[in-house]
Protein backbone atom coordinates (compact mmCIF):
# COMPACT_ATOMS: atom_id res chain seq x y z
CA UNK A 1 0.00 0.00 0.00
CA UNK A 2 1.35 3.57 -1.34
CA UNK A 3 1.05 4.91 2.51
CA UNK A 4 2.71 8.37 0.77
CA UNK A 5 -0.31 8.44 -1.83
CA UNK A 6 -2.46 8.34 1.37
CA UNK A 7 -0.84 10.84 3.40
CA UNK A 8 -0.48 13.49 0.62
CA UNK A 9 -4.42 13.02 -0.04
CA UNK A 10 -4.98 12.66 3.77
CA UNK A 11 -3.55 15.84 4.46
CA UNK A 12 -4.68 17.56 1.68
CA UNK A 13 -8.08 17.18 2.60
CA UNK A 14 -7.63 17.80 6.56
CA UNK A 15 -5.94 21.49 5.19
CA UNK A 16 -8.96 22.25 3.29
CA UNK A 17 -11.06 21.54 6.36
CA UNK A 18 -8.86 24.09 8.44
CA UNK A 19 -9.06 27.18 5.52
CA UNK A 20 -12.85 26.42 5.84
CA UNK A 21 -13.42 26.48 9.76
CA UNK A 22 -15.60 28.77 10.32
CA UNK A 23 -18.07 25.96 7.92
CA UNK A 24 -16.41 23.01 8.84
CA UNK A 25 -16.45 22.86 12.65
CA UNK A 26 -17.75 26.42 14.35
CA UNK A 27 -21.51 26.14 12.14
CA UNK A 28 -22.34 22.82 13.13
CA UNK A 29 -21.26 23.34 16.99
CA UNK A 30 -23.59 26.74 17.39
CA UNK A 31 -26.30 24.96 15.78
CA UNK A 32 -26.02 21.96 17.88
CA UNK A 33 -25.05 24.44 21.39
CA UNK A 34 -29.21 25.90 19.61
CA UNK A 35 -30.98 22.35 19.93
CA UNK A 36 -29.51 22.22 23.57
CA UNK A 37 -30.91 25.77 24.32
CA UNK A 38 -34.36 25.81 22.61
CA UNK A 39 -34.98 21.94 23.36
CA UNK A 40 -33.29 21.71 26.69
CA UNK A 41 -35.31 24.74 28.08
CA UNK A 42 -39.00 24.35 25.82
CA UNK A 43 -39.70 21.00 26.02
CA UNK A 44 -37.15 19.65 28.50
CA UNK A 45 -39.17 21.77 31.22
CA UNK A 46 -42.08 19.67 29.77
CA UNK A 47 -40.81 16.43 29.49
CA UNK A 48 -37.99 15.76 32.84
CA UNK A 49 -36.94 12.66 32.33
CA UNK A 50 -37.12 10.24 29.92
CA UNK A 51 -35.95 6.81 31.22
CA UNK A 52 -34.85 7.64 34.18
CA UNK A 53 -31.98 10.35 32.71
CA UNK A 54 -33.29 13.94 32.30
CA UNK A 55 -33.96 14.99 28.71
CA UNK A 56 -31.11 17.46 28.20
CA UNK A 57 -29.21 14.48 28.85
CA UNK A 58 -31.08 12.36 27.02
CA UNK A 59 -30.51 13.79 23.91
CA UNK A 60 -27.14 14.31 23.69
CA UNK A 61 -25.96 10.73 21.72
CA UNK A 62 -29.01 12.05 19.14
CA UNK A 63 -27.56 15.09 18.62
CA UNK A 64 -24.01 13.95 18.55
CA UNK A 65 -25.41 11.25 15.63
CA UNK A 66 -27.42 14.18 13.79
CA UNK A 67 -23.89 16.06 13.43
CA UNK A 68 -22.29 13.24 12.56
CA UNK A 69 -23.92 12.09 10.45
CA UNK A 70 -24.45 15.02 8.31
CA UNK A 71 -21.19 16.39 8.82
CA UNK A 72 -20.00 13.16 7.48
CA UNK A 73 -21.74 13.03 4.15
CA UNK A 74 -21.05 16.76 3.38
CA UNK A 75 -17.42 16.38 3.94
CA UNK A 76 -16.64 13.02 1.69
CA UNK A 77 -19.17 14.47 -0.84
CA UNK A 78 -17.56 17.77 -1.05
CA UNK A 79 -14.10 16.10 -0.73
CA UNK A 80 -14.47 14.18 -4.04
CA UNK A 81 -16.99 16.02 -6.02
CA UNK A 82 -14.39 18.70 -6.12
CA UNK A 83 -11.92 17.35 -7.94
CA UNK A 84 -14.26 15.56 -9.94
CA UNK A 85 -15.96 19.94 -10.62
CA UNK A 86 -12.28 20.67 -11.44
CA UNK A 87 -11.04 17.99 -13.40
CA UNK A 88 -7.96 16.90 -11.38
CA UNK A 89 -9.59 13.77 -9.92
CA UNK A 90 -8.28 12.19 -13.05
CA UNK A 91 -4.76 13.34 -12.31
CA UNK A 92 -5.68 11.32 -9.26
CA UNK A 93 -6.63 8.54 -11.25
CA UNK A 94 -3.58 8.02 -13.41
CA UNK A 95 -1.38 8.52 -10.35
CA UNK A 96 0.46 5.22 -9.06
CA UNK A 97 -2.35 4.84 -6.42
CA UNK A 98 -4.75 1.92 -6.16
CA UNK A 99 -8.46 2.66 -5.96
CA UNK A 100 -8.32 1.24 -2.10
CA UNK A 101 -5.76 4.33 -1.75
CA UNK A 102 -7.88 6.96 -3.22
CA UNK A 103 -11.26 5.53 -0.64
CA UNK A 104 -8.69 5.43 2.56
CA UNK A 105 -7.22 8.64 1.86
CA UNK A 106 -10.74 10.72 0.88
CA UNK A 107 -12.79 8.63 3.33
CA UNK A 108 -10.59 8.31 6.34
CA UNK A 109 -10.00 12.42 6.28
CA UNK A 110 -14.14 13.08 5.77
CA UNK A 111 -14.51 10.61 8.96
CA UNK A 112 -11.68 12.64 11.27
CA UNK A 113 -13.17 15.62 10.65
CA UNK A 114 -16.53 14.49 11.98
CA UNK A 115 -14.80 13.08 15.00
CA UNK A 116 -12.97 15.69 15.78
CA UNK A 117 -16.59 17.47 15.67
CA UNK A 118 -18.30 14.80 17.53
CA UNK A 119 -15.61 15.24 19.95
CA UNK A 120 -16.06 19.10 20.51
CA UNK A 121 -19.96 18.42 20.90
CA UNK A 122 -19.62 16.00 23.78
CA UNK A 123 -17.64 18.57 25.02
CA UNK A 124 -19.82 21.47 24.87
CA UNK A 125 -22.78 19.05 25.62
CA UNK A 126 -21.21 18.51 29.02
CA UNK A 127 -21.36 22.65 29.34
CA UNK A 128 -25.35 22.48 29.43
CA UNK A 129 -26.23 19.13 30.69
CA UNK A 130 -24.38 16.35 33.17
CA UNK A 131 -23.32 13.47 30.76
CA UNK A 132 -22.00 10.04 31.79
CA UNK A 133 -20.95 7.14 29.59
CA UNK A 134 -21.40 3.55 30.89
CA UNK A 135 -19.01 1.72 28.01
CA UNK A 136 -16.90 3.98 26.39
CA UNK A 137 -15.19 1.72 24.20
CA UNK A 138 -18.84 1.22 22.72
CA UNK A 139 -19.13 4.48 22.32
CA UNK A 140 -16.02 4.81 20.09
CA UNK A 141 -16.56 2.10 18.62
CA UNK A 142 -20.24 3.46 17.08
CA UNK A 143 -18.93 6.64 16.80
CA UNK A 144 -16.11 5.43 14.29
CA UNK A 145 -18.08 2.97 12.31
CA UNK A 146 -20.45 5.58 11.80
CA UNK A 147 -18.53 8.56 10.92
CA UNK A 148 -16.48 5.79 8.32
CA UNK A 149 -20.01 4.14 7.06
CA UNK A 150 -21.63 7.88 6.28
CA UNK A 151 -18.29 9.06 5.20
CA UNK A 152 -18.35 6.29 2.35
CA UNK A 153 -21.64 7.11 1.94
CA UNK A 154 -20.85 10.93 0.92
CA UNK A 155 -18.24 9.79 -1.19
CA UNK A 156 -20.88 7.75 -3.28
CA UNK A 157 -23.27 10.60 -3.53
CA UNK A 158 -20.09 12.69 -4.34
CA UNK A 159 -19.35 10.44 -6.82
CA UNK A 160 -23.18 9.92 -8.11
CA UNK A 161 -23.78 13.90 -8.18
CA UNK A 162 -23.42 16.09 -11.75
CA UNK A 163 -24.38 19.08 -9.66
CA UNK A 164 -24.07 21.10 -6.77
CA UNK A 165 -27.74 20.91 -6.08
CA UNK A 166 -27.82 16.67 -5.83
CA UNK A 167 -24.77 17.04 -3.49
CA UNK A 168 -27.86 18.62 -1.04
CA UNK A 169 -30.32 16.38 -2.32
CA UNK A 170 -29.71 12.80 -0.38
CA UNK A 171 -28.54 15.21 3.19
CA UNK A 172 -31.81 17.25 3.26
CA UNK A 173 -34.57 15.55 1.67
CA UNK A 174 -33.42 11.81 3.02
CA UNK A 175 -30.73 11.73 5.77
CA UNK A 176 -31.96 14.88 8.25
CA UNK A 177 -35.62 13.57 8.11
CA UNK A 178 -34.81 10.17 8.81
CA UNK A 179 -32.76 11.48 11.50
CA UNK A 180 -35.32 13.30 13.37
CA UNK A 181 -37.69 10.81 12.99
CA UNK A 182 -34.99 8.07 14.05
CA UNK A 183 -35.10 8.94 18.02
CA UNK A 184 -32.93 11.56 18.22
CA UNK A 185 -34.98 13.76 20.51
CA UNK A 186 -37.31 11.17 21.55
CA UNK A 187 -37.40 7.41 22.58
CA UNK A 188 -39.58 5.41 19.66
CA UNK A 189 -40.79 3.32 23.19
CA UNK A 190 -43.13 7.22 23.07
CA UNK A 191 -45.18 6.53 19.75
CA UNK A 192 -48.00 4.13 19.17
CA UNK A 193 -47.37 0.63 18.78
CA UNK A 194 -47.96 0.93 14.53
CA UNK A 195 -45.64 3.80 14.63
CA UNK A 196 -43.02 1.46 16.46
CA UNK A 197 -42.92 -1.07 14.49
CA UNK A 198 -42.95 1.45 11.52
CA UNK A 199 -40.26 3.54 12.95
CA UNK A 200 -37.62 0.06 13.41
CA UNK A 201 -37.83 0.23 9.26
CA UNK A 202 -35.66 3.55 10.01
CA UNK A 203 -31.93 2.68 10.13
CA UNK A 204 -31.06 5.52 12.02
CA UNK A 205 -33.07 4.54 15.06
CA UNK A 206 -30.44 1.76 15.53
CA UNK A 207 -27.69 4.13 14.85
CA UNK A 208 -29.00 6.57 17.64
CA UNK A 209 -30.09 3.44 19.60
CA UNK A 210 -27.00 2.18 20.25
CA UNK A 211 -24.87 4.86 20.91
CA UNK A 212 -27.41 6.25 23.59
CA UNK A 213 -27.01 2.85 25.31
CA UNK A 214 -22.92 3.35 25.00
CA UNK A 215 -23.84 6.60 26.87
CA UNK A 216 -26.68 5.62 29.57
CA UNK A 217 -26.94 1.87 29.12
CA UNK A 218 -30.65 2.21 27.74
CA UNK A 219 -31.62 1.59 24.19
CA UNK A 220 -34.50 1.17 21.62
CA UNK A 221 -33.22 -1.79 20.40
CA UNK A 222 -30.62 -4.34 21.28
CA UNK A 223 -27.16 -3.45 21.08
CA UNK A 224 -25.95 -6.01 19.22
CA UNK A 225 -29.10 -5.13 16.74
CA UNK A 226 -27.54 -1.55 16.55
CA UNK A 227 -24.12 -2.85 16.28
CA UNK A 228 -25.11 -5.57 13.34
CA UNK A 229 -26.94 -3.02 11.21
CA UNK A 230 -24.15 -0.22 10.99
CA UNK A 231 -21.87 -2.77 10.28
CA UNK A 232 -24.41 -4.69 7.76
CA UNK A 233 -24.57 -0.64 6.22
CA UNK A 234 -21.22 -0.36 6.02
CA UNK A 235 -20.76 -3.87 3.94
CA UNK A 236 -23.69 -2.29 1.32
CA UNK A 237 -21.76 1.10 1.24
CA UNK A 238 -18.17 -0.83 0.51
CA UNK A 239 -19.45 -2.62 -1.95
CA UNK A 240 -21.20 0.15 -3.98
CA UNK A 241 -17.61 1.98 -4.01
CA UNK A 242 -15.86 -1.00 -5.00
CA UNK A 243 -18.48 -1.29 -8.10
CA UNK A 244 -18.46 1.83 -8.60
CA UNK A 245 -14.21 1.95 -9.32
CA UNK A 246 -14.55 -1.48 -10.99
CA UNK A 247 -17.29 0.15 -13.80
CA UNK A 248 -15.88 3.60 -13.43
CA UNK A 249 -18.91 4.98 -13.28
CA UNK A 250 -18.97 8.99 -13.25
CA UNK A 251 -15.10 8.38 -12.88
CA UNK A 252 -13.58 7.83 -16.83
CA UNK A 253 -15.46 9.88 -19.22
Amino acid sequence: MNLYAIRAIYRFEMARAWRTLTQSIISPVISTSLYFVVFGAAIGSRIPEVEGVSYGSFIVPGLMMLSLLTQSLSNASFGIYFPRFTGTIYEVLSAPVSYLEIVVSYVGAAATKSLILGTIILVTAALFVPIRIEHPLWMVTFLVLTAVTFSLLGFIIGIWADGFEKLQLVPLLVVTPLAFLGGTFYSIKMLPPLWQTVTLFNPVVYLVSGFRWSFYGISDVSPLISLAMTLLFLLVCVAIVAWIFRTGYRLKP
